[in-house]
C-alpha cells in the first residue's frame, strides 16, 4: 500500500525518513500542538510552499528549466481568488470561479511562454521569463482600479472557512509544544507547572477546516507529482536533463515535454497562490509577485535538494521556520548575552538577516546536494561500506597431490 502511495520512491535514508515523519506528524497534528494565529499561518504557509517548490523542482531539478516567472503564476492564483470574492461575494462559488479563471489564464500564458521561449537555450529562456514576470508585476501595480495597485486587495473568505464558524460544539485538549519546550529549558525542576502551562483548549472552527482542506490538497499535489516523476513521462524529463540532444535523437520531442512541464508547474503554482490568498486573506504585489519571493522559492529548492521532490517538504519547512522564528530565537539567546558588547550586538534580533544568510551558506557547505540529496548520499556510502566483506587472512593454497 505504501509502495503505491509513494510510487516506489522511498526516502532511502533513515535520518531523512525520521525528519519527514516529524514534519508530516507536525502538519497533521499542528492545530493540536501549536496554539495561536501565528502558528496556524506558519503551518498553512508550509503547506502552500510545498506545492510551489515541488512544482518548481519539477522544472529545475528534473528538466533543468530555469524560470523566473513562477511567482507570476502564483500571483495569478492569489489575485484570481481575491478579485472573485471582492466582486461576487464571499461564497464558495466565487472561490471556485476565481480559481478556475486563474487556472485558465495560467494555462494560456504558460503555453505561450513555452511555445515562444523553450526553443531558446538556458540563460535566454531565463531572461525571457524574467522580463515577462517584471512586465506582469508592473501591469498589476498600474491597474489600481482592478487589482488595488500597491495597496493590494483584501480576500473575503467564506464564512464556513472563518474562525467564527463552529462546525462542532465543545473543545478539544491541545499541547502547545513551543511553550512546553521553553518551560523544560527554563524550569526543568517544575515539570508539573510546565505541563499545566502548555495545555490549552482547542475550539474547532472553520479555520481548522480550511487548514485540513489545504493540507489534503497539498498532500494530493505532492503525491501526484511524485507519481509523475516516477512514470515514463518523468524518465523522459530526466533524460532531457542529462542530455537533451540524445533524448531528441531517440525520437522524443523535447519541446513538447518541456512545454508540458512549464504548463503543469504553472497550474500547480496557481493553485498554491489561491490557497495562499485564502490563508493570508490579503494579497499585494509584494507578497505574491515580488522578485524576492522568487529568490526564496529558489533557496527552498536548493536547501531541500534539487531533483528529489522530497526536498520541497524539507526545504519549505526549514526555510519558513527560520524566516518566522529566527528573530524570536535570537531574542531568547540575547537574554543570556547581555553585557557582552560585541556578542550582544551580533545576536540582536535586528541582525536576523545576517544569521539567516549564514545558515544558508552553512547548509550549502555541509549539504552541497541539498538536505535530502546529501542524506541519501551518506546513506548510500554507509550501505556500501556495510556490504563490503571484511579483510581477512588469505586462504592457504590447497596441497598438490
Amino acid at each position: 500500500m505504501l509502495n503505491r502511495i509513494l510510487s516506489g520512491d522511498y526516502p532511502r535514508s533513515k535520518p531523512l525518513t525520521a525528519l519527514l515523519l516529524i514534519i508530516v506528524v507536525s502538519l497533521l497534528l499542528g492545530p493540536f500542538l501549536f496554539d495561536g494565529i501565528r502558528a496556524f499561518t506558519t503551518l498553512g504557509m508550509i503547506c502552500v510552499f510545498i506545492m510551489v517548490v515541488a512544482a518548481y523542482d519539477l522544472m529545475l531539478g528534473y528538466t533543468h528549466i530555469v524560470s523566473f516567472a513562477h511567482t507570476m503564476f502564483f500571483g495569478i492564483g492569489a489575485y484570481g481568488v481575491a478579485m472573485a470574492t471582492s466582486n461576487i461575494g464571499s461564497t464558495f462559488p466565487a472561490v471556485l470561479i476565481g480559481i478556475t479563471g486563474a487556472l485558465a489564464l495560467s494555462f494560456v500564458l504558460s503555453l505561450l511562454l513555452g511555445l515562444l521561449s523553450l526553443r531558446v537555450k538556458a540563460i535566454f529562456f531565463a531572461l525571457v521569463t524574467l522580463a515577462v514576470a517584471f512586465a506582469f508585476l508592473s501591469l498589476v501595480t498600474q491597474l489600481y482600479v482592478i487589482t488595488g495597485g500597491e495597496d493590494g486587495m483584501r480576500v473575503r473568505v467564506p464564512r464556513e472557512l472563518g474562525p467564527a464558524f463552529r462546525p462542532l460544539d465543545g473543545t478539544l485538549p491541545g499541547i502547545d509544544v513551543p511553550t512546553l519546550l521553553k518551560g523544560l529549558l527554563t524550569q526543568p525542576w517544575n515539570l508539573g507547572q510546565v505541563w499545566q502551562d502548555s495545555l490549552f483548549e482547542l475550539r474547532l472552527s472553520g479555520r481548522n477546516v480550511m487548514y485540513y482542506a489545504l493540507l489534503a490538497v497539498s498532500a494530493g499535489v505532492f503525491l501526484f507529482l511524485l507519481r509523475l516523476v516516477n512514470s515514463p513521462f518523468g524518465r523522459v524529463l530526466q533524460a532531457i536533463r542529462e542530455n537533451e540532444f540524445r533524448a531528441e535523437a531517440l525520437g522524443y520531442r523535447t519541446v513538447v515535454y518541456r512545454t508540458a512541464v512549464v504548463i503543469l508547474a504553472a497550474l500547480v503554482a496557481t493553485l498554491a497562490g489561491a490557497a495562499f490568498a485564502l490563508i493570508n486573506r490579503y494579497v499585494n504585489p509584494e507578497n505574491t509577485l515580488n522578485f524576492e519571493l522568487m529568490v526564496f522559492i529558489l533557496l527552498m529548492c536548493v536547501i531541500g535538494g534539487m531533483g528529489t521532490l522530497y526536498g520541497a517538504i524539507v526545504g519549505s519547512t526549514l526555510f519558513i521556520l527560520a524566516q518566522t522564528y529566527l528573530q524570536d530565537l535570537l531574542k531568547w539567546v540575547g537574554q543570556y548575552t547581555d553585557g557582552i558588547p560585541l556578542v550582544e550586538n551580533l545576536l540582536g534580533p535586528g541582525h536576523w538577516l545576517l544569521w539567516f544568510g549564514l545558515l544558508f551558506v552553512l547548509s550549502v557547505y555541509f549539504f552541497p546536494a541539498g538536505v535530502v540529496g546529501q542524506l541519501r548520499i551518506w546513506s548510500m556510502r554507509r550501505r556500501s561500506r556495510d556490504q563490503q566483506p571484511p579483510d581477512g587472512p588469505e586462504a592457504e593454497p590447497l596441497p598438490q597431490t
